[in-house]
């Protein structure tokens, strides 16, 4: 069987432009076709030297990863370490996903006089099997980042709470703001803000309807059984630097994050007039702050019950 060393250099010098540009766009690094075109060149002509066995140290495992750190660092110019291993863990990804997704078009298409020779692929088969191969690993590995990411950034993005007031209580879903740093000015107790139609259920119709007069002080005296659970919340956000929410000092918070389930006591629910989700997804924000400082306060809690 005849074998053209061209056409090895070609369809190396294709397969790892390929696997660069998806690495590169998964990563959402800054592409440089000419980075990418020079470290696609050096993986070409390592392959076709390791296929002429010019020296028999090339097909050793060591240099392979050098090599490709090497590739990736020329590729990319990460900036730090922790850069360069992300980049050199997704770069193996895409390689064998590619690698697969070639061998089953092989598989399939059963082209003649295919044999490996010291790990380079090598036979009569067409170029466009090799593309074709590494655009549908492209498409592949794509749409599952993607799917992964979409679904751990939602079940970060969300968590479960219920509010309890006065023996009433109260389920929502929270969207965790880690903008939302609310606190009571004079307690600094957290603040978690909440839409007001969903507290209908657990919070008197009389205190709701009335929400703005309670902040500048203009209730009636029927409301002075709560006066002790009011505050008034300042916020500053988008087109509204100096907000005011009316805040309702609530019995206790409960919460489910990090499959773990915690419970607040001093936390005050700033009332929120208007939708905060236009598809209904959250009605409630929830900052990360809370959270976390409650599992910090489980641990120390842990800590000390071991000493």
């Amino acid at each position: 069987m005849t074998v053209y060393l061209d056409i090895i250099f070609l369809e190396n010098l294709c397969i790892n432009c390929i696997i660069l540009l998806a690495t590169g766009i998964i990563c959402k690094n800054t592409i440089s076709i000419t980075r990418i075109l020079l470290s696609s060149l050096i993986g070409s002509l390592y392959a076709v030297m390791l296929y002429l066995s010019v020296l028999p140290a090339l097909s050793g495992i060591a240099l392979k990863i050098l090599l490709s750190v090497c590739m990736v660092y020329i590729a990319y110019n990460p900036k730090g370490i922790k850069h360069l291993l992300k980049q050199l863990v997704l770069f193996y990804l895409t390689s064998f996903t590619f690698g697969g997704v070639a061998f089953a078009l092989l598989y399939f298409v059963k082209p003649q006089n295919i044999l490996i020779k010291n790990g380079v692929l090598v036979g009569t088969y067409p170029i466009k099997i090799v593309l074709t191969g590494s655009i549908i690993g492209f498409i592949i590995i794509t749409i599952a980042f993607k799917s992964i990411k979409k679904k751990l950034t939602k079940k970060d993005m969300f968590c479960n709470i219920t509010i309890e007031f006065e023996g009433r209580f109260k389920t929502l879903r929270a969207m965790i703001d880690t903008g939302n740093l609310l606190k009571e000015p004079l307690s600094g107790n957290p603040v978690v803000v909440v839409e007001k139609q969903e507290l209908v259920d657990i919070v008197p119709i009389k205190i709701l309807e009335v929400t703005e007069k309670i902040i500048t002080g203009q209730y009636d005296l029927n409301l002075s059984e709560y006066a002790s659970r009011f505050r008034v919340i300042p916020f500053t956000s988008l087109g509204k630097e100096n907000g005011l929410l009316l805040g309702l000092k609530i019995d206790n918070l409960h919460f489910e994050y990090d499959e773990q389930e915690s419970n607040i006591k001093n936390v005050i629910i700033g009332i929120y007039n208007k939708r905060l989700s236009k598809n209904n997804t959250y009605n409630a924000l929830i900052g990360l702050d809370i959270l976390d400082a409650e599992r910090r306060r489980e641990d120390e809690y842990i800590t000390n019950i071991k000493k």
